[in-house]
């Protein structure tokens, strides 16, 4: 069983609906959908000026996937949004980034896993705690511990949000 964490992440458009269409394109091609976070809204991140996003990890399963398979759904989802990558860190209607595949470890520069900054990014760690209170990232060690490793500033900074992916 191959099994996936992703980050979910909108700021342009309508946000909850961006959200939920990459769950609805991840389970269309197959994959299986564990859980979901709570959704949080967060500044943005990179210093490009631009609105909040609303930010949400999923764990999903297949017995058929491998970790490109991960990238190629997560591709498809942000495509079926109406993604550009004009700005690097600016605004966009889905970012889906892969996470985690099976603690698998890669240097790939098209797939690096885990994913190379997961660990420093309270928006990432907040939800995927949610998701799975015994997370660790391989090499970096438990979500818990690098959470409470980060700033004060940086962990208010991901705030709940009213927004259910899931009824």
């Amino acid at each position: 069983m191959s099994r996936a964490v992703l980050s979910l992440g909108s700021n342009i458009g309508d946000r909850p609906a961006n959200l939920r269409g990459a769950l609805a394109t991840l389970r269309a091609a197959g994959a299986r959908v564990v859980a979901v976070s709570p959704v949080y809204a967060t500044a943005p991140w990179g210093g490009v000026e631009q609105d909040d996003f609303l930010n949400a990890v999923v764990v999903v399963e297949d017995p058929n996937s491998r970790p490109r398979d991960w990238l190629a759904r997560a591709r498809a989802a942000e495509s079926r949004a109406g993604r550009t990558r004009d700005v690097r860190w600016g605004p966009r209607t889905l970012d889906v980034d892969v996470l985690d595949v099976d603690g698998t470890t890669s240097d790939d520069p098209e797939l690096t896993l885990p994913h190379p900054r997961a660990a420093e990014r309270a928006f990432v760690l907040v939800p995927w705690l949610d998701v799975d209170p015994e997370a660790r990232i391989a090499g970096r060690g438990r979500v818990a511990d690098l959470l409470a490793a980060l700033p004060d500033a940086e962990r208010d900074g991901v705030r709940p949000d009213p927004t259910a992916l899931v009824s």
